[in-house]
């Protein structure tokens, strides 16, 4: 058996899928990932800061430049390479996930009367 990589947490996928568009401070993650499900997730402040300390450690992301904005810090992280690749794993592995039920299920989205 072929050991994998772990699968991302909704939060981590989301918080990966929003930096491909570039570095983001926390506070700009959390509006960036709200906006990208249309409000459907909301990240918690501590549940951020928990996953992008976890990610950076598996090198996911990396913080980088900081700035002071109304005497706080404020942290840039961005998408690193494997990063980049945990997250394209993460989209194919969901993907065909998806396709399993979809290519059984005639009426996806439809609401049962």
């Amino acid at each position: 058996m072929t050991r994998q990589s772990p699968s991302l947490t909704e939060p981590q996928y989301f918080i990966l899928a929003v930096l491909m568009d570039g570095p983001l401070h926390g506070y700009g993650i959390i509006k960036a990932a709200e906006q990208a499900t249309e409000g459907r997730l909301r990240i918690a402040v501590g549940t951020l800061y928990g996953a992008l300390d976890r990610m950076e450690r598996a090198g996911l992301v990396a913080a980088g430049d900081e700035e002071i904005v109304d005497g706080r810090a404020r942290r840039y992280y961005r998408i690193t390479e494997d990063g980049d690749q945990a997250l394209g794993r993460e989209a194919l592995r969901m993907w065909q996930a998806a396709a399993v039920v979809l290519g059984r299920t005639r009426d996806v989205g439809v609401a049962p009367a």
